[in-house]
């Protein structure tokens, strides 16, 4: 079982960045690929990002590419979005997810999701 708990999440004006961060804890960390998502209201959930286990490969959504950076600590458990230049479309409820997908968009591949975190851009 892997616990994750996602933080970092708030306000802020179009423009502006955020990192969020996602605790993990049990077993394994460094053996699943950690993703990050996002749901806006009325919407589907949609990929945003995902990196492998060793922190080298990186995929990023064409949406955000440019704008945003996933990158993983395994001495600390934890894995980060750097969310830079932010714009109102970007607003949504942002989940940390855990697994060994052989697809990292495919929601329906992840294992372990966090709680999720509230991020709001105003124009």
């Amino acid at each position: 079982q892997v616990q994750l708990v996602e933080s970092g999440g708030g306000w802020v004006q179009a423009g502006g960045s955020l990192r969020l961060s996602c605790a993990a804890s049990g077993r394994a960390f460094t053996f699943y690929v950690m993703g990050w998502f996002r749901q806006a209201p009325g919407k589907e959930r949609e990929f945003v990002a995902a990196v492998s286990w060793g922190g080298g490969n990186t995929n990023v959504a064409d949406s955000v590419k440019g704008r945003f950076t996933i990158s993983r600590d395994n001495a600390k458990n934890t894995v980060y979005l750097q969310m830079n230049s932010l714009k109102p479309e970007d607003t949504a409820v942002y989940y940390c997810a855990a697994g060994r997908p052989r697809t990292v968009l495919a929601t329906t591949q992840y294992d372990y999701w966090g709680q999720g975190t509230q991020v709001t851009v105003s124009s």
